[in-house]
């Protein structure tokens, strides 16, 4: 299917279970491991390494190797220190390389981001990475950027390195996981760069009178994607494009869609050690003994009502309004609410006053808890993600594996993934909305409690259906593997062109 197997250098600014603040962190570690086990006729497995910062909360690692990195006219060390990753899929494993990129005073602090100095923490990171692969002898094939604090790498490849034949080849990607944050900072980051003024013009990284890492990576990657097609379509519309739609539409011959996948190994009810019961499709007893368990331990009447779950950051993208706004009228309707997350304090305050409201109804649990959370995937007859904009989201595959129905609004990847159910028809996996506001989230909510209690039978289907749908990285590796394979291509002919920043047209 494929030429060869590929040299794929995977950077992030976070990858579980090192360090994470968000979903980019839980692809940035089973995407490179999804990728490790797919060889696909090659006759060799690809070669897959990945590149985060050292933060402080990570552990021991061992050393590889030291050097100095340039930035703003001044030479400070990177240390390259390395772990590694199991990947497993069937009877085979791989071992996933790491590369921990440290500087203490880049990345020995109590938190990962938000610092006065992240345009030049950045540079840094994407600067020692690149100066990292002739030292260790490997030379990738294609590298995988993702999001603004890595959208350096494809400039710098095109202008700093452009005439260092080690990277002449190399070929990359940028994917955009979340276009509302891009990495935008003061004119004077051009030095932190080693670009000068003539870089900052609309036609390369100036963005309203910033530079902008994001913009840096969609204009000089090879190729461009995001997490899922209607991501890409709506990324390109006023509405959602975040002041890059006209940048996004410039590169439209070069942006692609791929839906995210979630691990089947770990997220897994045969199998998952967080939860109460084990249980797959063919018995769904343990799924109902799942759902009791878990009133109880959230300290609610232990009742055959439906149980409304929601496992999310707690921020304003998440469609959290509309939930506010439909509270009351909602408890009204004999359910239960459980909600594990954290994020916004507006939000998190607001939640808390909905369980002071309805004691006997509501839980809101503040924080990153992984293992409640596993326990409200797999305990929850319905998964709420009525989300304002939605990149791809996870939390509805992770749902579905664990049987419990998403009820979401039909942006994005939700859009992508989860299709309204018809009664009619039996078609659906789920129930979807498109209008934004409370009234219509509140409505498909009615559908789906009314499915649930008068017919049990087509509800058990749809269980089982969509607990046997295929939402693993085994189907998005494939798309990116086609994906690292246009870029080369795509770089391959733009080689020599002797063109910066807007993509050759062919």
């Amino acid at each position: 299917m494929f030429d060869r197997a590929l040299k794929i250098l995977f950077l992030a600014a976070e990858m579980a279970p090192f360090a994470q603040t968000g979903g980019l962190a839980d692809v940035a570690e089973s995407l490179p491991k999804a990728l490790s086990t797919l060889n696909h006729g090659t006759g060799a497995e690809h070669d897959v390494r990945v590149a985060i910062p050292r933060y402080k909360q990570i552990g021991e690692a061992g050393y590889l190797v030291d050097f100095p990195v340039d930035i703003a006219g001044r030479s400070t060390t990177a240390v390259i220190r390395t772990r590694s990753v199991t990947a497993a899929y069937r009877d085979l494993q791989r071992q996933v390389p790491v590369y921990l990129v440290d500087n203490y005073h880049y990345f020995n602090r109590d938190r990962m981001y938000m610092f006065p100095d992240e345009a030049e923490r950045f540079t840094f990171f994407c600067r020692a990475v690149l100066e990292m692969l002739p030292r260790l002898d490997w030379q990738p094939d294609i590298i995988h950027c993702n999001d603004w604090q890595t959208g350096p790498v494809p400039l710098l490849l095109k202008t700093a390195y452009v005439s260092d034949p080690f990277y002449r080849a190399v070929g990359t990607v940028f994917t955009i996981h979340n276009l509302e944050y891009q990495g935008n900072f003061p004119k004077e980051t051009l030095r932190v760069l080693g670009l000068g003024e003539e870089f900052f013009t609309p036609e390369k990284i100036e963005f309203y009178g910033a530079v902008s890492f994001m913009k840096a990576g969609i204009l000089y990657g090879d190729v461009v994607n995001t997490v899922s097609r209607t991501y890409a379509r709506e990324i390109q519309s006023a509405e959602l494009g975040e002041g890059m739609d006209g940048v996004l539409r410039v590169r439209s011959g070069d942006l692609y869609g791929i839906v995210n996948g979630i691990d089947y190994g770990e997220f897994d009810p045969r199998t998952d050690p967080h939860v109460y019961r084990n249980y797959d499709p063919s018995d769904l007893s343990g799924k109902r003994e799942n759902k009791g368990a878990l009133q109880k331990e959230m300290g609610l009447p232990v009742r055959d009502v439906p149980v409304l779950g929601i496992v999310s950051r707690l921020v304003g993208q998440k469609g959290l309004d509309l939930i506010l706004d439909a509270g009351a009228e909602l408890m009204r309707e004999d359910v239960q609410f459980m909600v594990v997350g954290s994020g916004d304090p507006y939000f998190e305050k607001m939640l808390k006053s909905i369980e002071n409201s309805f004691p006997e109804q509501v839980r809101v649990s503040i924080g990153f808890n992984p293992t409640l959370a596993q326990r409200v995937y797999a305990g929850s007859d319905m998964f709420l993600m009525p989300s304002r904009f939605e990149p791809c989201g996870l939390g509805q595959l992770i749902a579905m594996r664990y049987g419990t129905l998403p009820i979401v609004r039909s942006t994005g990847g939700l859009a992508d993934t989860v299709h309204d159910y018809d009664p009619a028809t039996g078609f659906g996996n789920g129930f979807a909305f498109e209008e934004y506001t409370a009234g219509a989230f509140l409505a498909t909510v009615q559908r789906a409690l009314r499915l649930f209690r008068e017919e049990p039978a087509a509800w058990a289907t749809l269980v089982r259906r969509v607990m046997a749908l295929d939402n693993s990285w085994a189907r998005s590796g494939v798309e990116y593997l086609h994906l690292y394979y246009e870029a080369l291509r795509k770089h391959a002919g733009a080689a020599g062109t002797g063109l910066r920043g807007w993509p050759v047209r062919e």
